[in-house]
């Protein structure tokens, strides 16, 4: 793992929403967001000082820039890591912190540099939306799993197979480790440059960003099985249009959307 930069940026909430998705598609890859200002972290090589410039002109933001190096990670994500609960569907924590009282499900983490902790409105509304789907024997592909959580919620509601991929080095160790923790069986997880598949799945989940989604929208189709089901996140409110138009021409049935702090969650069926 190499070093990274740490953004801070002040900013009002309802800014800070529109500054992660654009960010995330710079390459910045971990977020802290609070009332008053927004953390984003980049890896030192994918750190482009003029396109932040460009970026944050367009809103009339400043930023400081600091470096983390890599052994000081850990530390610092650990002491800024909170348990998430889907109301009582799903608990998720470190290791560090006590086990959840009253939720179906429980997923142990190690809250390190990948993307999808719980805490963000996206992998949140992907787990609740997860809870109305019937996972019992079936064959699931996670496209991004970042930290494996929803990889691993789905072997815990029943699928009897995971396919779960990625491009980070980061997201596969992470991954890879978190699956261990939490005693999973039937999880496959692999890293890729692009989406090229031999096979088909009853439940496919996308949680990335728009730009990714609409790239691989005819592979994330053709992936599904005939009656599959797929969940997509990753997506700010005004991307539910073009989401919708692009899935539905290509043949799925919409069935719902989400909306949570401005992002949003689709689900539709083939």
């Amino acid at each position: 793992m190499n070093n990274y930069y740490e953004i801070c940026i002040p900013a009002e909430t309802t800014l800070q929403e529109l500054l992660v998705a654009e960010l995330a598609e710079m390459g910045y890859d971990g977020f802290e967001e609070s009332s008053e200002k927004l953390k984003a972290y980049v890896p030192e090589e994918n750190y482009a000082e003029i396109e932040l410039n460009n970026l944050l002109n367009k809103y009339n933001l400043s930023y400081s820039k600091s470096i983390i190096n890599k052994q000081n990670w850990n530390q610092l994500w650990e002491s800024n890591f909170e348990p998430v609960r889907v109301d009582d569907f799903v608990g998720i924590r470190a290791s560090f912190h006590p086990p959840f009282a009253g939720v179906a499900h429980e997923i142990v983490i190690t809250p390190k540099m990948s993307f999808g902790t719980g805490h963000h409105a996206t992998t949140w509304q992907v787990m609740k939306l997860m809870q109305e789907l019937d996972f019992t024997g079936k064959r699931v592909f996670d496209f991004g799993t970042g930290t494996g959580i929803l990889a691993i919620l789905a072997e815990q509601l029943g699928a009897a197979a995971v396919l779960a991929v990625d491009n980070d080095d980061w997201c596969i160790e992470n991954t890879s480790e978190n699956i261990l923790v939490n005693n999973c069986k039937v999880i496959d997880i692999q890293k890729v440059d692009s989406l090229k598949l031999d096979q088909q799945f009853d439940i496919v989940l996308a949680n990335i960003n728009r730009n990714i989604i609409l790239e691989y929208s005819k592979e994330l189709v053709a992936a599904l099985v005939a009656g599959g089901q797929l969940l997509l996140s990753g997506l700010l409110v005004e991307d539910e249009g073009i989401i919708r138009e692009t899935f539905v021409g290509l043949g799925l049935t919409y069935r719902k959307t989400t909306e949570r702090n401005g992002w949003i969650a689709l689900w539709f069926s083939r």
